[in-house]
């Protein structure tokens, strides 16, 4: 299977009108080198047998696009059939037809089967630093997790008589800012950012997974501090970050924080709200709030996909700042 050759445009691309809406996505360009990406991509679909496919790297923009704007797979399918924007941006001529929805989905289980997602999201964070947009050596680490329902969260049973929940997720129970007790079936999401709201590392459980068992996994061994909530706050941190700990003080039975632990909560809680608001942006706008997919893994696949895109619209916005008035990314 080779790929097909999409790269010319014809004349139908010629005659398109200009308009600046459609140049609205063109700063990517200015900040992702795309080549490196397309190698990290070249051994995808490189049969000399069977029909023609799209190229790995077109398929790639794709899901950026994907997770930029929340979109499924079908409603994925008909954006780029009638945005233009969308076609620019994945240099799709107009007279070619747009994948459908399984070619998309079939691309999404690929990297996911070829365990290119670590990788990629590690050389776009290396570009964004290259291009000074992010640090990743001597920044800081914000470390928070967040419950998301699963797609298939209610003990409801098919025609067979077998549970529809997903069979990855799990129940955990929580407090709210109400004050009471909020019990959900689904997976969290653990994610280290930057105080400039860039996510440097993720993991994806089980929602009933205590935050702290993947702690040290997320880690980049780049950062100058940790911040955390207190969560997180044990013996065992205090000795695998020494002077880095900047996690919040925890008050114990017959031990409460004194006005100094108190005041210091208050000044790391104000550097640590940067995860939250990365949180709340990814649920608002991305469709983090419910999982999409059935099953830890491509669960997780998605999540990457979305801190790959979150960071590389957080690079563009930075971008803009130098060129235009722009809003931060978090």
């Amino acid at each position: 299977m080779a790929w097909k050759n999409l790269r010319q445009q014809d004349l139908s691309d010629a005659l398109l009108s200009h308009h600046e809406a459609l140049e609205e996505l063109d700063d990517v360009h200015a900040i992702i080198n795309w080549s490196q990406i397309e190698q990290q991509l070249s051994h995808l679909n490189t049969s000399g047998t069977g029909a023609k496919s799209y190229p790995p790297l077109m398929m790639f923009k794709i899901m950026i696009l994907q997770a930029w704007y929340g979109l499924s797979d079908p409603q994925m399918e008909k954006q780029l059939a009638r945005d233009l924007m969308f076609r620019r941006f994945i240099q799709l001529s107009l007279s070619e037809s747009v994948p459908d929805h399984s070619t998309i989905w079939r691309f999404r289980n690929l990297l996911q089967e070829k365990n290119l997602l670590e990788s990629l999201l590690n050389l776009i964070n290396d570009q964004l630093d290259e291009e000074r947009l992010m640090i990743t050596k001597g920044s800081i680490s914000i470390i928070d997790a967040s419950i998301i329902e699963a797609k298939q969260s209610r003990p409801k049973k098919n025609k067979e008589g077998k549970s529809t929940q997903d069979p990855d997720a799990a129940y955990v129970s929580k407090i709210g800012s109400d004050g009471k007790h909020k019990t959900t079936y689904g997976y969290k999401l653990h994610i280290n950012t930057d105080e400039d709201g860039f996510i440097g590392n993720l993991e994806y459980t089980a929602a009933n997974v205590h935050d702290s068992q993947v702690f040290e996994e997320i880690l980049t061994g780049y950062e100058s501090q940790v911040y955390a909530d207190s969560a997180y706050a044990s013996q065992a941190t205090n000795q695998l970050l020494g002077k880095k700990n900047k996690v919040l003080n925890r008050a114990y039975r017959n031990k409460p924080l004194t006005d100094d632990q108190k005041f210091e909560n208050q000044q790391r809680s104000k550097i640590r709200s940067t995860v939250e608001r990365v949180f709340g942006l990814m649920k608002l706008h991305q469709g983090l709030g419910k999982a999409r997919y059935m099953g830890l893994a491509r669960n997780k696949t998605g999540a990457m996909l979305l801190a790959m895109s979150h960071n590389i619209k957080c690079g563009m916005n930075i971008f803009k700042k130098y060129h235009k008035p722009q809003n931060s990314c978090a």
